[in-house]
């Protein structure tokens, strides 16, 4: 029965990802309006940034 936990869990996390992966792609406005953290769409070039020269910029 542990396998199925573990199957359970893992389909749970993906449908978890793949939920903030489809609210992250909504417009900032929508974001706003539903009361989800409006996401930057710099924050992978800030995070790259910060990988390659130590701090943010």
């Amino acid at each position: 029965m542990e396998m199925f936990e573990t199957l359970g869990r893992f389909r749970a996390a993906m449908k978890n990802a793949q939920a903030v992966r489809a609210m992250n792609n909504l417009p900032p406005e929508i974001q706003k309006d539903i009361g989800w953290p409006v996401s930057s769409r710099i924050d992978a070039q800030t995070n790259l940034s910060r990988l390659i020269l130590g701090s943010g910029r």
